[in-house]
């Protein structure tokens, strides 16, 4: 199999198992992600999905050899604007909250894999580029719209136009990478988030998720569908629970209890 998926508990870990290839994607693996994360959205036991490649390296984009090959399907201009995205999830909206555990490379359509993703792990010497600059292979799943809006416009064109690597201490700065680690504990660390995250209420976590995907919307559109969306917790009983829990004692001085 050119993915492997495995249940911890509550989290669901889907990771690309193509390491003699950097873990890049043909069309078989696009469908595999995508079905995995079709199953992770549709299970209610699932609270979070963390997304990782094997043996050192998170992605390095499409398989170009298959693309240079004109493998069936390798060039689906038609059609291309709808359905899932060639990389396979990167046109989900999903509910509940997927990490990225980034070692090595997340480049030209990893990269967008990565962005995809709601928080990026990354080592330290993790590199986060759109590589495909120098092939003249298009981002086109979703990289030219999640990465100005996750670092900023003037950013985004620099790592777009020029094609250079950004990692470390920059890609942190950049909003890239939500956290650092040490080579070789991405994993470890996404999994560490992921446990944080699935451990709050589900509802007001999955609203969130939700409500960031309206960041292009008109105002009063994005606000009244923030409201319905924190009218339907409200009612399913959770923040009553949570606010008992407060009034019992809990979660003082920060404390996540």
């Amino acid at each position: 199999m050119k993915i492997r998926t495995e249940r911890r508990d509550d989290l669901f870990l889907v990771t690309i198992t193509r390491p003699e290839v950097r873990n890049c994607v043909d069309r078989e693996t696009a469908a595999l992600l995508a079905t995995a994360f079709r199953e992770f959205e549709a299970d209610d036991s699932l609270c979070v999905a963390i997304l990782a490649g094997e043996d050192g390296c998170f992605c390095a984009g499409a398989d170009l050899k298959e693309v240079s090959r004109g493998a069936p399907g390798a060039h689906r201009v038609a059609g291309l604007e709808k359905g899932d995205g060639p990389l396979g999830p990167t046109r989900m909206l999903l509910s509940k909250p997927v990490v990225a555990a980034v070692e090595g490379f997340a480049v030209a359509g990893g990269l967008e894999l990565a962005l995809w993703c709601d928080l990026r792990v990354a080592a330290r010497d993790a590199v986060f580029g759109v590589y495909c600059r120098r092939w003249g292979v298009p981002l086109i799943d979703g990289g030219t719209v999640r990465l100005p809006r996750l670092i900023g416009q003037s950013r985004a064109m620099d790592m777009i136009l020029t094609g250079r690597g950004v990692s470390g201490d920059e890609a942190l700065a950049f909003g890239l990478a939500n956290r650092l680690v040490e080579p070789g504990e991405a994993l470890s660390g996404a999994l560490e988030l992921a446990r944080q995250l699935a451990d709050f209420p589900a509802l007001s976590t999955r609203g969130s998720v939700v409500g960031f995907d309206a960041m292009g919307e008109p105002l009063d559109e994005a606000l009244r569908a923030e409201a319905k969306r924190g009218i339907e917790v409200v009612r399913s009983g959770e923040t009553q629970a949570g606010a008992l829990r407060f009034a019992q004692g809990k979660g003082r001085h920060g404390s996540f209890e």
